[in-house]
């Protein structure tokens, strides 16, 4: 049986710190936002994925779990998991709150590394070039 998705290559970092759940998170997070992974396009397999990434069967499902409360991705009965179309069924300002959290946690490792605010709003800014330039070249392909 092969893998329908050998695109979605997991990095994990068990020296970080950082639940092994929470790096699945954000890469399945990151892939769909970039256009790396489409709406549509099936997740791997909770087993094999466990077995290829040497983890726990409930750690994978637990980040499935997270990313379908999420509403990154849907289970279908018997089919697997998916990404899901990105319409948000979360309000503007819910999305905003979301988004300020995420900020705020990388504003205190900003200050902890002493990075001033310039060079701060500068990377957040180079960062959103190259999304931008990714999503470009992966619609492209």
């Amino acid at each position: 049986m092969t893998d329908g998705n050998a695109g979605m290559q997991f990095q994990l970092n068990f020296k970080s710190g950082k639940p092994v759940y929470l790096q699945l998170v954000d890469q399945v997070r990151s892939a769909a936002a970039s256009g790396a992974m489409l709406a549509g396009e099936p997740l791997p397999s909770i087993r094999p994925l466990a077995e290829q990434l040497r983890v726990n069967r409930n750690t994978v499902a637990k980040a499935y779990a997270e990313l379908e409360s999420q509403r990154v991705i849907e289970t279908v009965a018997g089919k697997g998991c998916f990404i899901r179309e990105t319409s948000s069924p979360l309000k503007k300002d819910v999305r905003m709150k979301l988004l300020a959290e995420e900020i705020d946690q990388a504003v205190v490792q900003a200050h902890h590394l002493q990075v001033t605010k310039d060079d701060f709003l500068k990377l957040a800014e180079g960062r959103f070039e190259a999304f931008a330039h990714q999503r470009t070249r992966a619609g492209n392909s």
